[in-house]
């Protein structure tokens, strides 16, 4: 629709090739500087969080109870991607909550589908008029699809919150309220960061973090590690597994 009602440009798709080889390290070779290492280690753990909440999300969709053993497994899978696209000229590769909401949108769960997605990807990747072809979708057309898709990761979240105990422990919505407090504050105050060291500033930008750790912290606070024998058998068994 887009294209028959003349949104899309597609002078870059007839000048592109139809070919074109990546190169490892087509920018030069990788510069070791501290200051850059501790900033993008800093990074990488709010990405690790946020891919943690993703592989909750995504066990929920599925049915599939997600063990301490399958979380590092992707966040090792994580980084493996970030590693090779540093290689290979782009940016980190992590699990984004958009690829998350596809699953609740098509309701296709199969491992060996997202095999295939990726081997096609790699392919379109060599062809440089595919890129050109994405890069004229207009900006309504992507924002379209990631209302969906954005709002399918939020929905789940949604859901696994329904199954907090709220009524019994009176704590755990001061919890959960605090949380999303400290989450949406970069983005209804995102000037806050002025007043903070601005050593902190990757830290503090990203609500995810802010949230995580308030939640965490929150939660040992008031519920400590108590649990019932149930939860623990299970806690023992996911780490035997």
């Amino acid at each position: 629709m887009a294209a028959i009602l003349g949104k899309m440009s597609f002078a870059k798709v007839a000048t592109a090739g139809w070919f074109a080889l990546i190169t490892p390290f087509n920018f030069g070779m990788p510069i070791f500087d501290p200051i850059l290492i501790v900033t993008m280690t800093l990074v990488m753990i709010v990405v690790m969080i946020e891919s943690t909440g993703m592989f909750l999300a995504l066990g929920d969709m599925t049915g599939r109870k997600i063990t301490q053993p399958m979380l590092a497994a992707g966040l090792r899978a994580d980084g493996i991607g970030t590693l090779l696209g540093g290689i290979f000229n782009t940016f980190p590769y992590t699990s984004f909550s958009q690829n998350v909401g596809l699953v609740g949108v098509t309701g296709i769960k199969s491992r060996f589908v997202c095999v295939a997605g990726g081997v096609i990807l790699i392919l379109l990747g060599l062809i440089p008029k595919m890129g050109a072809l994405v890069e004229a979708l207009p900006t309504f057309v992507l924002g379209g699809a990631g209302l969906v898709m954005f709002g399918m990761v939020a929905a789940t979240g949604i859901r696994i919150l329904a199954g907090v105990d709220f009524k019994g422990n009176r704590h755990n919505l001061f919890v959960v309220a605090v949380a999303l407090g400290f989450g949406m504050i970069p983005l209804i105050a995102p000037n806050f960061k002025m007043w903070m060291p601005h050593a902190i500033h990757p830290l503090i930008e990203s609500g995810i973090l802010l949230a995580s750790i308030v939640a965490v912290a929150l939660n040992a606070f008031f519920n400590g590690a108590s649990g019932d024998a149930e939860g623990a058998r299970e806690a023992a068994m996911a780490a035997e597994a």
